[in-house]
């Protein structure tokens, strides 16, 4: 009598923990390299572009498009209107900013 009840409880246990693995391996899967390519650091008083760079994942001397997309891809995970904070989506801009300063402006892609 007892054997069934242990046996369901066993099986409903495993269950649960695979769940649980699944989810982990699954997550830890999403965040993989892109969750390291974010800077993690505090910010200097005046934006280098060496800090610049690390707030978008980006090479100092990275092309105008991937400066762009990179800005795009943080600033879509940071911005207020989606619960980030204002004070980040600010740094942002800047490190956007002083990434383009001085390249010359091309392509129509708008800054």
């Amino acid at each position: 009598m007892a054997t069934p009840l242990v046996t369901g409880l066993a099986v409903a246990a495993t269950a649960l923990a695979a769940r649980a693995v699944v989810t982990t391996v699954e997550a830890w899967a999403l965040a993989g390299p892109r969750a390291r390519a974010f800077y993690h650091g505090g910010f200097e008083a005046t934006m280098t572009r060496r800090e610049a760079a690390l707030i978008l994942g980006v090479r100092e001397g990275a092309a105008r498009q991937r400066v762009l997309d990179a800005h795009r891809r943080v600033m879509m995970a940071n911005h207020p209107d989606a619960g980030g904070s204002a004070f980040l989506s600010t740094k942002i801009n800047e490190a956007k900013a002083t990434l383009l300063r001085g390249r010359a402006r091309g392509g129509g892609d708008g800054i």
